[in-house]
């Protein structure tokens, strides 16, 4: 149905039609699979290359200013790369590594190339958050570099390596979509081939639909992963611990009501007798 020739109200019903539904099925499918595949390369890659800048910052553990100066512009580079542009450029490496620059696996390589300087500069940004004093007190007690960057750095910034994991891979979402224009499949080429092309818009909210449930189930469990660890920490009230403090304070209020109507009456009852007497 397309909204040139049909009202809203029907559309809408019809987006959300087994009909609809069922052609889009396989695309599901490939975008799942190009979100998954390359959100684990640019966990991997995104994180290595953001301990890398931490530690050889002019301010780290291993202070090396020209691989800090050389690497940090190479991100750059990257990141000063609009989507489709990296998309484009990376059709001769997916060449080289698949026979063929379009499909799922060949737009991986674009996706994660585009995403990894992305959440290396987070990475950074979140190690860097932890104080001198806890690495100093660490080198103090004989810790190496490494025991330091996985017994310190690492653990102490997991919650916000999980924000910035999960905002990365809402990134790779949106680029998926974008890849669908370059051949990848997935929801993307659904919505331009279908939505975009022959006017159906039915099949446009569908995918729509789709990529907001994709976007709010990932922040969803990357907030409640965060705030479950910050919760261990004991850095974040729980929602049951503030409703336990407020019954207690409800309760402690009702006592000293409760004592003081006590008190009111004895008083009441000995003026009577000092009245009688």
């Amino acid at each position: 149905m397309s909204l040139l020739d049909t009202p809203l109200w029907e559309v809408i019903q019809s987006s959300l039609s087994a009909k609809v539904w069922s052609g889009l099925i396989e695309a599901i499918g490939d975008t799942l699979y190009m979100t998954v595949i390359s959100s684990l390369i640019m966990l991997v890659f995104g994180l290595v290359g953001g301990i890398i800048l931490a530690i050889m910052c002019p301010d780290g553990l291993i202070p090396v200013r020209g691989t800090y100066t050389v690497l940090g512009w190479v991100i750059n580079v990257f990141r000063s790369l609009p989507q489709m542009v990296m998309i484009i450029i990376m059709i001769p490496v997916a060449r080289l590594f698949f026979g063929k620059s379009y499909g799922t696996n060949a737009c991986i390589i674009a996706i994660a190339a585009s995403c990894i300087p992305m959440y290396a500069r987070i990475v950074e940004s979140s190690l860097l958050e932890i104080g001198k004093g806890k690495i100093e007190a660490a080198r103090s007690l004989g810790s190496t570099n490494f025991q330091i960057i996985t017994r310190i750095l690492i653990p102490e910034t997991l919650p916000s390596l999980l924000r910035g994991f999960t905002v990365a891979v809402i990134g790779v979402i949106s680029m998926t979509a974008l890849a669908g224009m370059f051949g990848a499949g997935g929801i993307g080429d659904i919505a331009v081939r279908f939505g975009y092309q022959r006017f159906q818009h039915d099949v446009l909210l569908a995918c729509i639909y789709i990529l907001v449930i994709l976007v709010q189930g990932t922040q969803w469990v990357g907030s409640f992963l965060s705030n479950r660890i910050l919760r261990k920490r004991c850095l974040l009230a729980s929602a049951d611990g503030g409703d336990r403090k407020k019954k207690h304070k409800k309760q402690v209020v009702v006592e000293n009501q409760n004592i003081i109507k006590d008190n009111t009456e004895e008083k009441k009852v000995f003026v009577k007798k000092e009245a009688i007497l």
